[in-house]
């Protein structure tokens, strides 16, 4: 049997079954139970430091 043949015919097979279930265990790892609070605590954190402006340069009020 050719080297490209049997290649095929595993990537057809078995490598398939392999991704769809890394692909489902993937999914369902994203979207298990109790995985909300972490995942809101880190789409917060780009606005945790928004309870007071960052301070301005002095470089910065010379140019407005």
């Amino acid at each position: 049997m050719e080297t490209y043949t049997l290649l095929r015919q595993f990537a057809d097979s078995w490598m398939l079954l392999f991704l769809f279930l890394v692909f489902s265990g993937v999914i369902f790892w994203a979207f298990r139970p109790g995985s909300k609070a972490a995942y809101q605590e880190t789409a917060s954190i780009p606005f945790r430091n928004d309870d007071a402006p960052a301070p301005q340069s002095a470089d910065s009020q010379d140019e407005g």
